[in-house]
């Protein structure tokens, strides 16, 4: 816990700043510890979680040596079914180096870079010179090659769709201030905005947060589309709308069923401004397919009223309407149709391009659609570079996968799959580096993981903390964390608000390295060092991608302070550039179209992509459809409760959940699972229970909260816990601290993307029966010294 400032006077007092995901903070240290953390004043809503980070470095979880596990020591890569069981033996640096230098040279001689995954997911810590996943990718890329990945779980599913629909993964939001001033009707759709803007892969001043104040008194209605009651939308008091989950596409699909029948869709905005229209509304009208998607085809599979479809169809037809989607809606079965469905709907609504109407993806996250500001961007380390030695081996199977298809990858090697176009052969991994993530946290279906984990010959994982993902390697690495280092940060990813150094504030805890020390050492040993460091230091390539950004200011008239008066201050602001706070998306496209086209095919929204067409995909067509889960509300089969997994309002992915103040959200020592006072009446359920939660994937026992924000035969159980896998008489693995992922699906949304699947599916839940297994995954983890 924080720890009050000694009055009396102190040997070693500091204050210096600090970078975390969740906002710039001074920190204070005394006697060579750190004693609070405070946000910044510029800080528009201080996250509640930075009480967290003053005790995160010294968390009884925290990787304080090298260690190799007992076997791989004893046996090498003839062990790997012992991962996650075995005992751990510390080791000194030099020989944890040695030996992975050693592996890394063998498996690029014996099979080539074809057989090592490298891509390494994760959100360790902000900052350029130390970002893990960006300084292991560099050294596998000089060292020969690796297996990379592409998309994010974040957003896979609408980064891929969306270029075929209107040229871009990421269009650039309607300004905060435009919608203010214009908006009539603002809808959340799948987004809650408070609990998501939390935190930024950069660092974050939360800009966002006024303008939903302002949003709150401004008499503009809200309306909140989620099975959950967000915490947004209890902030705004929106109206709340609840469809089953996975039927929001059915929804929008009603409602323009209703806007073309009521003669409401703008015909001139979708002839002008669209590409495609007639063959998605003979879809629309069930002429090609016999199925009318009217309000009652779609009430039926959404769970709302068709009269209630209709009355939300004409509001927001009559009234200037802003519809704000999030992410959490795409990461579903079939995830790439909600936000292509959107701009349909959007486009026929006609309001694309007019100030405060329209479709927008990203207000939710990063504090998008607020003002830019002026001034350099800062560049850092190149990840991909061309390698030093030359390729032994030809590569075999593809040079990349879908990231979230990894363990697919490790499981069936020579496999080919259809992604996005293409057809790719999934080669053979032998070695997987892992730094600064944890997928045992965010890869579904967490007990398939387990299977494939066991697959490649040697896994070396590099974080802070013992989390599962480690628990389940060869070799570990301690990292620092970025109290212990030193580093520079962009601030906003859609703001550009400045730049902000991380000031190395106490010793390194154990024998931690930064991550640059580690990649470094690990270059030395390859035999790229110079073309890895080119011949700076971690504070000299500080200074010379500030010095950068300096001169790149001076060329466009921005004078930056030297930087000794920056890294003395500790940060840099820009100053906002007013013309941004006018911005409209797709303005100057719908003004004029031929003048201001789209990075389409057709240069203009496409509701009907003909490339998407040619590929010929079962379960994603050439326009925005409706399809039905495997696993849904409508498609039961075994378990009776759709299952859920949202972001946690206390957490950072699986980040700060091995700190006290995650596991005082916890209940019975579990993560929290909500569920709806009916579905827990019928089970004997009260607020406080340990609750089992199962399916065929896997089960985990959880701590029963019973609330009517969530959906009746809705559950909900927040995605991050630290997956802890307990063995059973009959075989299977219990987790017994509530890793959501032990229960979801790891199929692809689609062929077009593969993205990751984290909300589509059943379970059942009952009240837990027996002696509750501990909790013992934020313990502190023993090694013993080699004999």
């Amino acid at each position: 816990m924080t720890e009050s400032i000694s009055k009396k006077p102190s040997p070693d007092f500091r204050e210096g700043t600090s970078v975390t995901h969740w906002g710039v903070v001074k920190t204070t240290v005394v006697d060579g510890k750190i004693s609070k953390i405070e946000p910044i004043p510029e800080d528009r809503r201080p996250s509640p979680n930075l009480k967290a980070l003053a005790e995160l470095p010294y968390a009884p979880s925290r990787i304080r040596y090298p260690m190799v596990r007992e076997s791989y020591l004893k046996e090498g890569i003839a062990s790997r079914d012992r991962r996650g069981e075995d005992k751990w033996i510390r080791v000194s640096w030099e020989e944890a180096l040695d030996l992975i230098a050693s592996e890394l040279k063998r498996v690029y001689s014996e099979y080539g870079p074809s057989a090592i995954f490298g891509q390494s997911y994760g959100w360790k810590s902000p900052g350029t010179v130390n970002s893990a996943s960006t300084l292991q990718r560099r050294l596998l890329s000089l060292s020969g090659g690796y297996v990379s990945g592409v998309n994010s779980y974040s957003t896979a599913a609408i980064g891929t769709i969306l270029p075929y629909v209107v040229g871009t993964g990421d269009p650039q939001s309607t300004d905060w201030n435009v919608v203010l001033k214009n908006s009539e009707r603002v809808v959340l759709w799948g987004a809650d905005p408070i609990v998501t803007n939390d935190i930024d892969w950069s660092t974050t001043l939360h800009n966002y947060f006024p303008y939903l104040e302002k949003l709150k008194t401004s008499g503009i209605k809200t309306i909140d589309i989620n099975p959950v009651r967000t915490e947004t939308g209890e902030f705004l008091s929106s109206e709340w709308i609840a469809p089953k989950p996975g039927t929001d596409c059915a929804l929008m699909l009603g409602m323009m069923y209703e806007l073309e029948s009521s003669g409401k869709s703008d015909k001139n905005f979708l002839k002008n401004c669209t590409s495609g229209f007639e063959v998605f509304r003979d879809y629309l009208l069930g002429k090609s397919d016999g199925i009318p998607k009217s309000p009652e085809w779609a009430s039926e599979i959404t769970g709302i009223t068709a009269d209630k479809i209709r009355l939300l169809t004409h509001e927001l037809a009559d009234n200037r309407t802003m519809i704000m989607m999030g992410w959490g809606i795409q990461r579903i079965q079939y995830g790439e149709q909600p936000h292509w469905m959107a701009f349909t709907l959007a486009s026929m609504l006609g309001q694309i391009g007019l100030p405060g109407g329209g479709v927008g993806t990203n207000y939710h996250y990063s504090s998008g659609g607020c003002p830019f500001h002026v001034g350099p961007m800062i560049g850092g380390l190149a990840p991909r570079v061309e390698p030093v030695p030359p390729r032994l081996k030809p590569w075999k199977g593809s040079a990349y996968i879908p990231v979230m298809r990894f363990a697919d990858c490790f499981l069936n090697p020579g496999k080919t799959i259809e992604h996005n176009g293409k057809r790719l052969t999934y080669p053979d991994i032998r070695m997987v580096m892992w730094t600064g993530g944890n997928p045992f946290a965010h890869q579904p279906e967490t007990n398939r993981l387990l299977s494939a984990w066991k697959k490649p010959e040697t896994i070396v994982v590099t974080d802070c903390f013992m989390t599962a993902t480690a628990r389940h390697a060869d070799i570990v690495l301690p990292a620092q964390t970025v109290f212990e280092h030193s580093d520079i940060c962009p601030i906003g990813t859609y703001t550009n608000d400045g730049i902000a150094a991380n000031h190395a504030m106490i010793a390194p805890i154990g024998e931690s390295r930064s991550d640059y020390q580690i990649y470094s050492e690990l270059a030395r040993r390859m035999g790229v060092e110079h073309e890895f460091t080119l011949g700076l230091n971690e504070m000299e390539w500080i200074r010379a991608i500030y010095q950068d950004a300096k001169n790149r200011g001076l060329s466009s008239g921005i004078q930056l302070p030297s930087f000794e008066e920056f890294w003395s201050k500790g940060i840099v602001f820009y100053t906002e550039d007013e013309s941004s706070k006018k911005f409209i998306a797709f303005e100057e496209f719908r003004k004029d179209p031929a003048g201001h086209p789209l990075r389409t095919e057709s240069g203009k929204i496409q509701i009907f992509s003909p490339k998407i067409a040619s590929y010929g995909y079962d379960d994603c067509r050439g326009y925005p459809s409706y399809f039905e889960p495997s696993e849904s509300l409508n498609n039961k089969k075994k378990y009776p409760l759709a299952y859920m997994s949202g972001k946690s309002a206390h957490r950072l992915h699986s980040q700060l959940d091995g700190t006290s103040h995650t596991a005082s959200h916890n209940i019975g020592d579990r993560e929290p699972i909500w569920i709806h006072p009916d579905n827990a009446a019928e089970r004997g359920i009260k607020t406080g229970d340990v609750v089992l939660v199962r399916n065929d994937r896997g089960s985990a026992l959880a701590g029963a909260f019973v609330t009517d924000k969530v959906r009746k035969d809705v559950v909900l159980l927040r995605h991050g816990g630290w997956f802890e896998p307990q063995k059973q008489e009959d075989g299977s693995t219990l987790d017994v601290h509530g890793n959501a992922n032990s229960l979801t699906m790891d199929v692809p949304t689609s062929k077009l993307a593969c993205g990751n699947v984290a909300s589509s599916g059943l379970v059942e839940v009952e009240k837990f029966e027996g002696d509750l297994p501990t909790v013992t995954i934020r313990e502190k983890t023993v090694s013993q010294p080699k004999s």
